[in-house]
């Protein structure tokens, strides 16, 4: 009985472990600091520069800011730019350089727009957090000495996805608490971010990863988990993802694993790659454009059978060749995008010829969005686009 109103030790809570193994890639390799951004050069000397001039001594008495340095001053940020760029990325290194591991939880509050955009969050949780005065600066468990400024900071992702009112109310949060209170906005388009809540941040433009930035990445990542990668797949990587870092990691972790449940384990190949991607082989793609009329040998490329294949005589031959392709299951949308860049692309088809089938490419695109049938616009598309070149 003693021991039953013996007073117990309080439970520690332990820390979910992560299994390495089992991480997805794009978080296991997400930059820790903000050197580890690839590309976005300007971003990262800006923000960089802010992280020296932090690097001071404050002083607190009574939870009030008694001195604070000028040059250590961090604006409000509005990050716009693609998917996959390291938009959120870069913020998230920049507030663990800032606060550390022991003082993040408690100075940062990230939401995701998409899932908390309506006016009622930015009037409770946005304005409960963002009211609240930062609490002095601790010692790190790590060792390690942070900055600590005297302010948080709060991340909205995807605040382009915020409602009108939503942002409107955000404005005004943003200039009563800014003493104490940072905020980042991270969109993929600027233009949906209203123009008062714009003004109010220094706008910073993420762009597309270019080769060597990605070519670098992915060939440290592919290094650090043993997986031998070829030239041929890394430029595959490049051209399926456009720009997309997060989306290129994903294609190779995919691949690697693919490659694995072989026994023995495969090589990665090109194929693979555009394959998991969900991109029509470059081969369907050629064969399709030769019956069509376009003469793909001229343009460096192969037919299905790796021979050049005649023009369709009338419209039982192209029907019969768009069946052959929708039965694979390919995606509309991917092949009038890969058919337009071959004619774009194309050395001997006329400016006139690329003109027409350009436009025949835009009226697809728009009926494929409103929901029309993908078999009926792709024979249409091929009727037009013989028709056009005849």
């Amino acid at each position: 009985m003693d021991s039953f109103f013996k007073p117990q030790a309080p439970r520690v809570p332990q820390k979910h472990a992560v299994d390495p193994q089992n991480q997805p890639w794009v978080e296991k390799y997400r930059p820790k600091t903000i050197d580890d951004v690839s590309a976005q050069e300007h971003t990262v000397a800006v923000l960089r520069k802010t992280l020296t001039s932090t690097n001071v001594k404050f002083i607190w008495m009574n939870v009030d800011l008694v001195k604070l340095n000028p040059s250590s001053q961090l604006p409000h940020m509005l990050f716009y730019g693609p998917p996959g760029t390291g938009k959120t990325s870069t913020i998230l290194a920049l507030s663990r350089q800032l606060f550390g591991p022991d003082n993040f939880r408690s100075r940062v509050l990230e939401l995701n727009a998409s899932d908390e955009r309506g006016i009622s969050i930015v009037r409770e949780k946005i304005k409960d957090f963002a009211r609240q005065t930062p609490r002095a600066q601790k010692v790190s468990s790590d060792g390690k000495t942070y900055p600590c400024p005297p302010y948080k900071i709060i991340i909205l992702d995807e605040a382009d996805s915020m409602t009108q009112d939503a942002q409107a109310a955000l404005r005004r949060i943003m200039e009563t608490y800014a003493r104490i209170t940072r905020f980042c906005l991270v969109c993929n388009y600027v233009t949906r971010i209203i123009e008062p809540l714009a003004s109010r941040c220094s706008k910073f433009r993420f762009k597309p990863l270019d080769p060597s930035s990605t070519t670098g990445r992915l060939s440290q990542i592919a290094s650090a988990e043993h997986v031998p990668v070829s030239d041929d797949v890394i430029q595959a990587l490049i051209s399926t993802s456009q720009g997309d870092l997060r989306r290129s990691i994903t294609y190779l972790q995919s691949a690697s694993r693919l490659s694995m449940s072989s026994d023995p384990p495969s090589e990665i190949t090109a194929s693979d790659i555009q394959e998991i991607a969900g991109v029509v082989p470059d081969t369907v793609i050629s064969g399709f454009a030769a019956t069509l009329g376009i003469d793909v040998a001229t343009n460096g490329a192969m037919d299905v059978d790796g021979q050049t294949q005649p023009k369709a005589k009338g419209f039982d031959g192209v029907r019969t060749k768009v069946k052959e392709i929708i039965r694979e299951g390919y995606s509309a949308s991917q092949i009038l995008s890969q058919l337009h860049d071959l004619v774009i692309e194309h050395p001997t088809l006329t400016a006139r010829q690329k003109a027409r089938c350009a436009l025949i490419f835009a009226e697809a695109d728009k009926a494929l969005c409103d929901g029309a049938d993908e078999e009926l616009w792709i024979l249409e598309v091929a009727l037009r686009v013989h028709k056009a070149l005849s």
